[in-house]
């Protein structure tokens, strides 16, 4: 658990190499890592993501990242139950937010999470649900006290519920 929460403790960094300026091949391969490791997370995305365009929701592409919205996205989520709730969430390079508008609102601090998933890979599901039961057991909030989620919001100007 030391070593757990000493990684998550660590700055995100792209290359992996801290502030060292990559040379173009070495860069591509980091990419291509990253997409990679995070795959397994952003195909379960894809297939919300083809729910949502059922719904009539459009997808955008900004920085490397799927953002899909609109349609009848925000009506259905408004039907899930209050600790399900969501305005927007992330699996892996997949963002799905209730319209485009608020995505562009929250759009760093999910985009944290991507960085998240680059980092964790499929681990992020059960480290993240982990850090959410830590938190009920502590008698506080599984979202607002979950270590991921305090990482997105101190490194985003948004306010701390407000996803």
């Amino acid at each position: 658990m030391f070593v757990l929460k000493r990684c998550l403790r660590r700055p995100l960094q792209s290359s992996g190499r801290g502030n060292t300026p990559l040379t173009p091949p070495t860069r591509y391969i980091w990419l291509a890592v990253r997409y990679t490791w995070a795959l397994p997370a952003t195909a379960f995305g894809l297939l919300f993501l083809v729910l949502a365009l059922c719904a009539g929701a459009t997808i955008r592409f900004v920085d490397g990242v799927i953002e899909v919205a609109g349609g009848r996205l925000g009506r259905t989520v408004a039907l899930f139950p209050s600790s399900f709730f969501f305005v927007a969430i992330t699996f892996g390079h997949v963002i799905i937010g209730i319209d485009h508008v608020i995505l562009r609102r929250v759009r760093f601090h999910e985009h944290v999470h991507v960085r998240q998933y680059e980092r964790w890979g499929v681990l992020f599901f059960p480290l993240y649900l982990a850090s959410s039961l830590v938190q009920i057991v502590r008698g506080r909030h599984p979202y607002l006290h979950n270590c991921f989620e305090r990482e997105a919001f101190a490194r985003t100007s948004l306010p701390r519920g407000d996803t």
